[in-house]
C-alpha cells in the first residue's frame, strides 16, 4: 500500500519544508508555503518509463547524426527573428508576460498563420471556444470566413486529455495556454502549484523531444516580472521569451532571454492595434516619429537589442525641488544608473543638481539596460538644466565612468550605420584607443575623452 505524507512547498521558489512557515527562508515571500499530499509508491512496484524515447542506449558521439534540422518558416518576421530565424521542430518554447499584454493574441496570430501550412492544436484552459473564435475573427478581419482548416481548437486543462488529443490530431505545432491552468490528475496539488507546473512542463518536453512536435507554452508572471512557478521551469524549456511593454503604450517588445537555437537578448517589436499585433520593421523610425526637434532635455541614444541597433529618444527634466530631498524618477532606465550619472555630472562637470528633482524618460516604453546610453542620459539632464537643446542631428554613445571618463561600448560600427541610415550627421563617441573596423563614411564621428568634452560638443556651449 502506498504511503502518504504531507509537505509544504513554496509556490515562488519551490523550497520544500516538513512544517508550515509563514515566511519562506529561501526567497523571503510571506504566505507562499502550500500544503501538498505525497503518495509514495512501494519500492517493488514497477515504475513507468520516463525517457524521451522509451529507451536509453549509450552511443559513440561520432555515430550520432549531426545534420542540422531545417527550421520551419514563420511568416511573422519579428517573431522569427527572436526565435533565431524560424521554428525548430521538437523544441519547447515558454512565452511569458504581464496580464493583458498580448500573449494569447500573439500566439493565436501565430497559430492562424502556421495553420495555413501546418497542423496546429491550440489548447486553452483560460478561455472558451467561442471567446477564442471571436478574437480569431477580429484578428482575421473578415467576420466568420477564411479560417485555416488545419487549426484545431480545444478547451481543456487536464494534461492527460490534451495528450490524447495530440495523438488523435497529430499536430506539427501545439500551443498550451497556459501552463498554470494545466494539471495532472495523478497529483493531489492544485493547478498552478510548483509540483503541477514542473511535472506538466516535463511531460510536454518529453512529448516535444520524442515526437518532433513544437510546443509553445504560455506562462504567467509574478508581480516582480518573473515567470510564475519554480525556477526549474525555465531550465526545462529550450527558449524563454518575454512580451514586454506598457499597456498604455502601443508598442510591445518580444525579448529572448534564453535560446538554445539562436542568439539571446534578441528583440522583436510589435504595435498593438485593433487587428492584433502588427510588426514594426523599423523600430528606430517608429520611436523617433513624434520627436520634437531642438527641444531642451532631449537626446538620442543608440542601444543594441541583441544584434539589432535601435535609436531611442531619452528625455531629461530638471526642476527645483519643493521638498527637503531631491527626487530621482527614471522611466525606462535603471534607477541606480541615474544616480551614478547625476553624481558624475555634479562632481566632475560642476552642475548643481543637488537641489534639483530629476526625471528621465525613454520614449516608446522601451527598457534600456546597457551602459552605452549613459552619455545620452547625461546630455538630456544637462540640456534641461542649462535650457540649451542638444544638436538635432547628433547621436550620443558611450559609457560613463566614475572619474567622468567615457568608455567605448561594443558593436560601435553597426550603431553608427543605423544612425547614418536615419539621417543623423554627427555621432559623439568615446575616443577609441584601439580601432578595429573603420567607421562608416557619411557621418561625422566626434571622439571625446570625458563627459565634459562630450557636453561641450553636444550642447555647443562652453562650460
Amino acid at each position: 500500500m502506498a504511503k502518504t505524507q504531507t509537505r509544504f512547498v513554496c509556490q515562488q521558489c519551490g523550497r520544500v519544508s516538513a512544517t508550515y512557515m509563514g515566511k519562506c527562508p529561501q526567497c523571503g515571500n510571506f504566505n507562499s508555503m502550500v500544503e501538498e499530499v505525497i503518495h509514495e509508491e512501494p519500492v517493488g512496484k514497477k515504475s513507468a518509463v520516463r525517457g524521451l524515447t522509451g529507451r536509453s542506449q549509450p552511443r559513440p558521439i561520432a555515430e550520432v547524426s549531426g545534420d542540422a534540422e531545417d527550421r520551419v518558416h514563420l511568416p511573422i518576421g519579428e517573431f522569427a527573428r527572436v526565435l533565431g530565424g524560424g521554428i525548430v521542430p521538437g523544441s519547447i518554447i515558454l512565452v511569458g508576460g504581464d496580464p493583458g499584454i498580448g500573449k494569447s493574441t500573439l500566439m493565436l496570430q501565430m497559430a492562424m498563420e502556421m495553420g495555413k501550412t501546418q497542423r496546429v492544436l491550440y489548447a486553452s484552459g483560460e478561455e472558451s471556444e467561442r471567446q477564442i473564435k471571436m478574437r480569431a475573427a477580429r484578428l482575421a478581419g473578415n467576420g466568420q470566413g477564411s479560417m485555416p482548416e488545419p487549426l484545431f481548437l480545444v478547451t481543456e486543462t487536464n494534461l492527460e486529455v490534451i495528450l490524447n488529443h495530440v495523438r488523435e490530431v497529430k499536430p506539427n505545432l501545439l500551443i498550451v495556454d497556459s501552463i498554470q491552468t494545466t494539471y495532472l490528475s495523478e497529483l493531489d496539488s492544485s493547478a498552478g502549484s510548483v509540483s503541477q507546473v514542473r511535472e506538466c512542463a516535463s511531460q510536454l518536453r518529453e512529448l516535444a523531444k520524442s515526437s518532433g512536435i513544437t510546443v509553445f507554452v504560455i506562462g504567467h508572471v509574478t508581480k516582480e516580472g518573473n515567470i510564475a512557478g519554480p525556477r526549474v521551469l525555465e531550465h526545462i524549456v529550450d527558449t524563454v521569451l518575454y512580451l514586454e511593454g506598457d499597456r498604455f503604450q502601443a508598442y510591445r517588445l518580444l525579448r529572448s532571454v534564453k535560446n538554445r537555437f539562436g542568439a539571446t537578448s534578441e528583440v522583436g517589436v510589435f504595435e498593438m492595434r485593433e487587428g492584433g499585433l502588427i510588426e514594426v520593421t523599423n523600430p528606430s523610425e517608429a520611436f523617433l516619429a513624434e520627436r520634437m526637434v531642438n527641444a531642451a532635455g532631449s537626446a538620442i541614444a543608440v542601444t543594441m537589442e541583441g544584434t539589432r541597433p535601435i535609436l531611442v529618444e531619452i528625455q531629461g527634466l530638471t526642476s527645483p525641488t519643493q521638498f527637503g530631498n531631491a527626487r530621482r524618477t527614471p522611466n525606462g532606465v535603471d534607477f541606480n544608473r541615474v544616480l551614478l550619472i547625476t553624481a558624475v555630472l555634479t562632481r566632475r562637470v560642476g552642475l548643481k543638481l543637488g537641489e534639483q528633482d530629476i526625471f528621465v524618460n525613454v520614449v516608446g516604453g522601451i527598457q534600456i539596460d546597457e551602459p552605452a546610453a549613459d552619455l545620452a542620459v547625461a546630455a538630456a539632464i544637462a540640456s534641461s538644466w542649462r535650457d540649451v537643446p542638444v544638436r538635432a542631428d547628433a547621436v550620443l554613445i558611450g559609457e560613463i565612468g566614475l572619474a567622468g571618463e567615457l568608455r567605448m561600448p561594443g558593436q560601435m560600427v553597426p550603431r553608427l550605420r543605423e544612425a547614418q541610415k536615419l539621417g543623423f550627421k554627427t555621432a559623439i563617441v568615446p575616443k577609441a584607443i584601439r580601432k578595429g573596423e573603420a567607421y562608416p563614411q557619411g557621418i561625422e564621428v566626434v571622439e571625446v575623452r570625458s563627459v565634459e568634452q562630450a557636453l561641450q560638443a553636444a550642447l555647443k556651449v562652453d562650460k
